[in-house]
């Protein structure tokens, strides 16, 4: 089968669209032909070997962690899904592989497809969608009436988090640029802050919750204007010791990221701030409710542009630039 794959890591050349062996399901596995993957941050930064210390992954690695697709074949202990299924699924983080013609998806990680929108499109939705609920409503504890700043709300999760905070009933801020003002509105922002003419800290103040997605400066600057007990949940920064010790990492990883992180988890505890690193985990039974929130018009994905497989590695270096609207998307 076609797959783009890297056999070390390293610079973007690194990439190889070729041929490798098709997988072979397990007991609990479905062998899915994949539709369409999207890309994220996190697979230029596992080719680049920025995640190694965190993700052990053997070479060569195909890269691409959440897909839709169709169930080609199953395992024996599987009883969710059935061979023809069209599906939608953030692959388990020590076993990706969406960037290829097919790919194996654990049963528990899967969800059937929307029925409203585009199977390809809705490759969009898994790890994206589920950062955004994951978020906003484990880590966030976000209800109605509260107030959510959703930083780069065009982006591939902002502009779900716009979505579901105003599904949910809060108050949706939302920072962009001003060509993506209109947008931001009409996925459900009650107001958009352009970040390059105004200073979100200058026209807001006591936040209930804070989606980040940029780190650094922004994050201190976020963590700021949140009201003590709100939360912050950042996707942007670096990880803090607490969620690589949940992973089994041990010292002297967790002592560089203790030191590393020490500015953020020192300004939010000062401002009795909930400050939280997320890395998403696969879910099928919340991919399942982002489903139903898909057909029932409440949800959409924006999708900005496709690229064929054999492009995977110009896909990669869209997303990597940075003000993409929305996903990007590899369809085999």
């Amino acid at each position: 089968m076609l797959a783009a794959y890297i056999e070390r890591y390293g610079n973007p050349d690194r990439l190889i669209v070729g041929e490798q062996p098709m997988p072979t399901p397990g007991a609990r596995d479905l062998l899915v032909e994949v539709a369409a993957a999207s890309v994220n941050p996190i697979d230029f930064k596992l080719r680049d070997g920025k995640l190694k210390a965190l993700l052990p992954l053997r070479f060569p690695l195909i890269l691409g962690n959440d897909l839709s697709g169709i169930v080609r074949a199953v395992g024996a202990e599987t009883t969710r899904f059935k061979l023809g299924d069209r599906i939608v699924a953030r692959l388990d983080k020590m076993r990706i592989g969406a960037f290829a013609q097919f790919a194996l998806v654990g049963e528990s990680e899967a969800a059937h497809a929307p029925k409203q929108i585009d199977l390809i499109d809705a490759a969009a939705l898994p790890l994206a969608g589920l950062t955004a609920w994951q978020a906003l409503f484990e880590l966030g504890e976000l209800k109605a009436g509260q107030s959510l700043l959703v930083h780069a709300g065009a982006g591939g999760v902002g502009h779900f988090a716009v979505q579901l905070g105003r599904w949910r009933g809060a108050r949706v801020i939302a920072t962009a640029s001003a060509a993506n003002r209109e947008r931001c509105l009409a996925l459900g922002a009650h107001e958009v802050i352009d970040y390059h003419s105004q200073r979100f800290e200058r026209a807001l103040q006591d936040v209930d919750v804070v989606l980040d997605t940029q780190g650094g400066d922004v994050l201190m600057r976020s963590i700021a204007i949140t009201r003590p007990g709100g939360h912050v949940i950042s996707i942007g920064a670096m990880p803090t010791p607490n969620v690589v010790r949940e992973w089994g990492a041990r010292p002297p990883l967790t002592w560089i990221l203790s030191w590393l992180t020490r500015r953020e988890r020192a300004a939010a505890k000062k401002r009795g701030v909930n400050y939280n690193y997320l890395f998403m985990r696969a879910d099928g039974e919340q991919l399942a409710k982002l489903v139903e929130l898909v057909d029932a018009g409440s949800l959409k994905p924006l999708i900005d542009k496709r690229f064929p497989l054999k492009q995977a590695a110009a896909a990669l270096a869209q997303v990597e630039a940075g003000h993409t609207v929305g996903k990007v998307l590899i369809v085999p």
